[in-house]
């Protein structure tokens, strides 16, 4: 198919072949799906030369467009990152198989005996922008959770995410699996995430993956049930009693390891208190690294700042820029965090136990961190192998969403000839 292709007819196929192989995903066995994701991240691997061909077209495109250097670091391909997608699909091969699973089983005075057991959703569109390695996660995950998926990567990542999809299909077919179990959208006209969105007869479910234009585009306009994840409007506190070394890796850490992800700190908060002590080394040393820090009136003083706008507040930058503004206490930082935050992830670096604990009862952020670099907002580093997403809506998948997330549940119930009276 091609960038002309009849959009709706495409997509209608699409959905009618994706229902199709949920069918029969749901009765897959875990071996089979084990097998299946094995092979995908061996295929990875074998033919890394030919994701990196297909990368560097990508990054062509990525520098004729304009894209910032945070954008194409999110874009690039090398063999460091190659290798983490196949270790990551394979990670996913080896977890315990969700599907079902019973959550919890209790037997009823009426004499039934009652099991809630996990199933899968369904189909699952995927709608994501940039980062290549969405492809494989997404792709592994939904498999493993016995959901078929449909991929539509954005216009950035169109050739890399295609040579990372055969890679799947691949592993599918070494398994004995529908290949519709995983489906790439195969054009970058916008035209089909608008399809996507009213497909409520074959997609059950949509994650959009990417900054507020899509996420919003999304969420005003899907028809299908989505798990929202917006933009990563991160805070990091620094508390009176923070300790002045950990505070100081922590934020170097949080903001300038890679700043174009989703965990990267946007925003400082700082206990007038600190201001002189650690706040001052905190700055001086992102400054130092090449960080632009938005200071508020109080922190304009310290050497390299720049004034802070009202735009600063509430800025998801994913470059090498921070906001800063002194607030007087917990309550100043919560009371900010509320006002400006996303429900992302948010930090306080303290070595008071109970102003950690306050800052993780009265914020309802999808993950709250407390001496800890928020870079580790990642479903990999939680344990779940790979991600979808940082969910930050309400529904049952908040955070980084896994393949346990990816379930629904049903009630097996067993009687022995029971009647009710």
């Amino acid at each position: 198919m091609t960038d002309t292709a009849n959009i709706p007819d495409l997509m209608a196929d699409i959905g009618a072949r994706a229902r199709v192989a949920a069918t029969a995903l749901a009765t897959a066995s875990s071996d089979q799906k084990r097998t299946a994701l094995i092979g995908a991240g061996e295929q990875v691997w074998q033919r890394r030369a030919d994701i990196i061909a297909a990368n560097e077209k990508d990054l062509k495109f990525g520098r004729d467009k304009g894209l910032s250097p945070a954008m194409m670091d999110r874009l690039l391909l090398d063999e460091d990152r190659i290798r983490a997608i196949s270790d990551a699909l394979r990670t996913v091969a080896q977890q315990p198989d969700p599907v079902g699973e019973t959550i919890k089983e209790w037997d009823m005075p009426s004499g039934l005996h009652i099991r809630r057991v996990r199933t899968p959703l369904g189909v699952i569109g995927v709608i994501y922008e940039s980062r290549p390695n969405v492809t494989a996660d997404a792709g592994a995950l939904c498999l493993k959770a016995g959901n078929a998926v449909i991929l539509r990567g954005g216009s950035e990542s169109f050739h890399s995410s295609a040579a990372i999809h055969a890679c799947l299909v691949d592993g599918l077919h070494s398994a004995g699996l529908p290949a519709d179990a995983i489906q790439r959208v195969p054009t970058r006209d916008r035209a089909a995430v608008r399809e996507m969105l009213t497909m409520t007869d074959t997609i059950d479910v949509i994650i959009p993956r990417g900054g507020k234009g899509l996420v919003g585009l999304v969420q005003r306009e899907a028809r299908v049930p989505v798990f929202a994840h917006l933009e990563g409007i991160v805070h990091i506190y620094i508390d009176a009693a923070a300790d002045p070394k950990k505070t100081l890796n922590v934020v170097m850490n949080a903001k300038t390891r890679r700043t174009g992800i989703c965990g990267a700190a946007e925003c400082l908060l700082i206990h007038r208190d600190v201001v002189g002590t650690i706040g001052r080394d905190v700055i001086a040393a992102l400054t130092g690294a090449g960080v632009t820090v938005h200071a508020d009136t109080p922190l304009q003083a310290l050497h390299g700042t720049t004034p802070a706008t009202s735009d600063d507040w509430g800025h998801e930058y994913l470059d090498m820029d921070i906001a800063a503004k002194v607030v007087d206490d917990l309550d100043g930082a919560i009371e900010h965090i509320r006002a400006y935050g996303s429900n992302h992830t948010d930090c306080i670096m303290t070595e008071d136990n109970a102003s950690a604990a306050r800052f993780f009862n009265e914020l309802d952020s999808a993950i709250l961190m407390h001496n800890a670099s928020t870079q580790f907002a990642d479903g990999g580093e939680f344990g779940m192998g790979a991600e979808i997403g940082i969910a930050t809506g309400k529904m049952h998948a908040r955070g980084p969403v896994g393949a346990e997330q990816l379930t629904s549940f049903k009630y097996l119930v067993s009687g022995d000839g029971t009647t009710r009276g």
